[in-house]
């Protein structure tokens, strides 16, 4: 038991982890794995990768996982969507945390002309690549594999390092190398931009860690989802994640960034929750709320933080809120449930609960005159008013964070 908790322990993603292998399940979410452990997401602790995937620890032990993809090839159901993981000369296909039958085979057997002990892999849907393909990386070799052809072209990505671990995410290539990432062309290899970059300042809930960091750059293409957005009475934007927060003010595009404790230092980091109401920032934390008056500096008022329950009439946490303009009312996110605050009432209740039927989980929302946007991952869905987002039955179009909040296009 000592042994294990040492093993946690050790196993910090901010500490620099080179991690083994990276892949995206069928739900978007990214897992990383270290030796015989997986974090799952942009930040939380690591676990037992057996714990998730039980058969790896009965045909290894090796204690890590070389490489890992989840195939596209809609053409063929069998495979896509599902999880490969490479191990020494072995290949495991799962789908839903099930291991398929007649698994795991040799590598040669599923993958001809891929070799064995890899070090990354990557699935490239066309149009992305010519054809629907996985590029497997050993080394300085490179191979991309036609997934209906099985035909194998071997290619020079001259300008990239040697990956360690490989993975799409929002429609983009990203190798990884140590603790640091480059994006790359899947098609030629070419690395275009300021590369490489610290995987801890994208692609985890870290702090920031070298004089090379940039704030406002890291925060607003940033692959890690929001943990809360809000707009004040005269249209500054506020959107927090982890231990930053990005700034846009009404009429101005230019974004300033911040750290929690600097600005608002009672919360020192990580908010669950922010609305605005009447030139005052309402922020949930757990089960406490905090109170600020809009300004420079934002000030705190004296009390707070105060119960959740006391002042909204809801135990925490939330998972999000908002205030649609000349509204009174608070709409409170809980898991799928919706619930109102009438704020001008005291005490203040959280009624009219009502069902979310088009998210499992929502990480952020904020309504403005447009309406409101709901934020989940790296995404978001804009709906005419707060009644149409809980009445909804379809979802509507999808847009990327990163681009279209904040400007971020790579």
């Amino acid at each position: 038991m000592k042994l294990l908790a040492h093993i946690l322990s050790v196993l910090d993603r901010c500490k620099g982890l080179e991690m083994d292998a990276v892949a995206v399940n069928e739900e978007g979410i990214p897992y990383f794995f270290k030796g015989d452990h997986l974090f799952k997401g942009f930040h939380g602790k690591a676990e037992l990768s057996n714990e998730s995937f039980a058969e790896l620890d009965d045909h290894h032990h090796l204690g890590h996982v070389d490489a890992a993809f989840r195939m596209h090839y809609e053409d063929n159901p069998t495979d896509h969507d599902h999880m490969f993981f490479f191990l020494n000369n072995k290949v495991f296909s799962y789908y839903q945390h099930k291991l398929e039958d007649g698994y795991p085979k040799d590598i040669s057997e599923v993958f001809p002309g891929i070799p064995d002990n890899l070090d990354a892999a990557v699935e490239c849907p066309k149009p992305e690549c010519d054809e629907d393909s996985v590029i497997f990386f050993k080394g300085d070799d490179i191979y991309h594999y036609n997934v209906r052809t099985k035909a194998v072209e071997e290619k020079e990505f001259q300008s990239m390092p040697n990956c360690t671990s490989a993975f799409r995410f929002m429609e983009h290539f990203y190798c990884f190398h140590g603790h640091m990432f480059s994006k790359f062309d899947p098609k030629t290899g070419d690395v275009h931009g300021r590369y490489p970059k610290e995987a801890r300042d994208y692609f985890m809930r870290c702090s920031k860690f070298s004089d090379d960091s940039d704030h406002v750059e890291r925060e607003r293409c940033s692959r890690v989802h929001l943990d809360a957005i809000t707009s004040d009475n005269a249209g500054n934007m506020y959107a927090f994640r982890g231990h930053h927060f990005l700034r846009k003010d009404e009429g101005n595009d230019t974004l300033k960034a911040d750290t929690i404790e600097n600005a608002f230092k009672e919360l020192h980091s990580e908010v669950d929750a922010v609305f605005t109401y009447e030139d005052h920032l309402y922020m949930i934390k757990d089960d406490q709320l905090f109170l600020y008056k809009v300004g420079e500096p934002h000030t705190h008022l004296d009390g707070y933080p105060k119960p959740l329950k006391d002042e909204l009439g809801i135990e925490g946490p939330i998972d999000a809120a908002f205030v649609c303009e000349d509204h009174h009312i608070a709409h409170l996110i809980k898991g799928q449930n919706i619930y109102d605050v009438e704020l001008k009432v005291n005490p203040r209740v959280a009624g009219h609960e009502r069902p979310i039927s088009l998210f499992k989980k929502v990480d952020a929302a904020m309504c403005n005159i447009e309406g409101v946007k709901v934020f989940v991952g790296n995404h978001f869905y804009h709906f005419d008013s707060a009644m149409l987002f809980v009445t909804s039955r379809a979802l509507p179009e999808q847009h990327k964070v990163s681009l279209e909040v904040f400007g971020c296009d790579h």
